[in-house]
């Protein structure tokens, strides 16, 4: 990949993560989530919707438990 890194090609927002998952509609509904510490991030609340997530981690919001995996 050109211009990236591979710590870059292997990480997403958790905010994206959260609309890619479809347990949110939109980035400010992520945001109000997020910051609001409605989402636990590998068992511990994560108020940084920036936040790189990596293979393995485990993020739990609104009951549902999702394995980041690509």
């Amino acid at each position: 990949m050109t211009g990236r890194n591979d710590q870059q090609a292997d990480t997403i927002d958790l905010q994206d993560f959260l609309k890619l998952q479809g347990v949110v509609q939109t980035g400010g509904e992520a945001k109000f989530r997020v910051q609001g510490g409605e989402v636990l991030l590998n068992g511990e609340v994560e108020t940084r919707r920036r936040k790189k997530l990596r293979r393995g981690d485990v993020v739990e919001y609104a009951g549902q438990t999702m394995k980041v995996e690509w």
